[in-house]
């Protein structure tokens, strides 16, 4: 996944959605190939997260608190938070085949984002609206759990 194979799959991660094509370009330019091995861990859940992969070939699974809960393929991606925070992993992520991936590291990408505040300020506007749309999640999930909540004590066992 190079070139414009790489600025198209980069247009549709959330977190890029509001870039145009050429601010997309500066950050793909800034991308490395890496290679991991079947089995291989390419990150693990706690640990400190400071790149963004983007899947080019081969598979990988994802594990939350232990248990697989997906499969990742190319044009997949994980760790685009992790670039911005450097913050703990949410999930592991295993090579489940020969595995290549285009790396972005926050080291790389935070000098760009202090050079170009206009890219800078459409991450900002970009993360509020995932926020929004996460708490939004969240309130339906929590008037859900009220009514099902209401109907077991209204209708014990």
């Amino acid at each position: 996944m190079r070139g414009d194979a790489t600025i198209e799959a980069l247009q549709h991660v959330p977190l890029f959605a509001d870039l145009n094509k050429s601010e997309v370009q500066k950050i793909a330019r800034l991308f490395k190939e890496r290679r991991f091995s079947k089995g291989e861990t390419v990150v693990k859940e706690g640990s400190g997260g400071a790149a963004f992969f983007l899947i080019e070939s081969g598979e990988a699974t994802v594990f939350i608190g232990g248990r697989d809960r997906t499969t990742l393929k190319p044009g997949d991606y994980f760790g685009e938070i992790a670039l911005i925070d450097e913050g703990a992993r949410m999930a592991t992520i295993l090579a489940s085949s020969e595995l290549v991936c285009c790396e972005l590291t926050y080291g790389d990408f935070r000098p760009l984002v202090e050079k170009n505040g206009v890219v800078g300020w459409k991450l900002l506007q970009r993360m509020v609206k995932m926020l929004r749309a996460t708490r939004g999640e969240a309130y339906e999930l929590e008037n859900a759990l009220a009514m099902v909540r209401h109907f077991d004590e209204r209708y014990p066992g």
